[in-house]
């Protein structure tokens, strides 16, 4: 088929189509006697490929799979899926964890910790909690903690900061590194509340979701690209896969 055919039917340009191509996502296209490009069932299944993988996996990420698989490298393009899967599950367990805690802490602490005694030094915040002082200061230090500070430069924890010292306690019980507990601690006090938290988390769930329907169907797509090579393979038309 022409580049004009292949790009219609994704509704792109023939430049992108033959960006793809100068990239390495797509093999080399045929060449007739006059140079123009001649485009087969092969390339058509690239592309379709491709596509389905940028957001199932982003861009980066599908033009590595794309690369190896081209290069005949299945070996590679599999480790780059495989670890787009791993992304996804412990993505899917951060999820879980942070909706256990929230519901334990809303439970346990109305939303901006009303009725606590505040400000707590952090002294008196480590007792509440049964932490060591020190462990406070390394949360802050990790961005998990903002506590004010006074005049003479004392450390005060006021409610907003207890509700996220509970949090980042329950969410390190359940095995969560402090890089993510510090962006889902900054995403509550982006949020506001609890409440405003909660929403944000469904939206989680849903992209997450998404994420994993659009990884599905990529598999599908990427399968029969590699068949279409491994067909022309055996034909001598295109690269095939390599050893496997």
């Amino acid at each position: 088929m022409r580049p004009v055919d292949l790009a219609r039917r994704h509704g792109l340009s023939t430049q992108a189509v033959r960006n793809y191509e100068e990239a390495g996502i797509l093999p080399p296209a045929h060449r007739s006697r006059t140079g123009y490009r001649d485009y087969t069932a092969t390339h058509a299944a690239g592309l379709a490929a491709y596509l389905a993988l940028v957001p199932a996996f982003g861009y980066s990420t599908s033009r590595r799979i794309m690369h190896a698989v081209t290069g005949g490298r299945l070996d590679e393009a599999l480790e780059y899926v495989d670890a787009g899967h791993a992304l996804l599950a412990r993505d899917r367990n951060t999820l879980r964890t942070v909706e256990a805690a929230l519901s334990h802490l809303g439970a346990s602490t109305p939303d901006a910790a009303a009725g606590t005694r505040t400000p707590y030094s952090t002294g008196e915040l480590a007792r509440h909690l049964a932490l060591n002082p020190a462990t406070l200061r390394a949360w802050e230090r990790a961005g998990v903690l903002t506590p004010q500070r006074d005049r003479r430069g004392h450390r005060r924890y006021l409610a907003q900061d207890v509700r996220d010292a509970e949090l980042a306690h329950l969410l390190r019980r359940g095995g969560q590194p402090l890089g993510a507990i510090a962006t889902v601690l900054g995403e509550l006090r982006d949020a506001g509340s609890l409440d405003a938290l909660a929403r944000t988390l469904e939206g989680w769930r849903r992209d997450l979701t998404s994420r994993g329907t659009a990884q599905l169907y990529a598999a599908g797509q990427l399968s029969a690209y590699l068949d279409s090579l491994d067909g022309s393979a055996r034909t001598g038309s295109a690269p095939g896969r390599g050893p496997h």
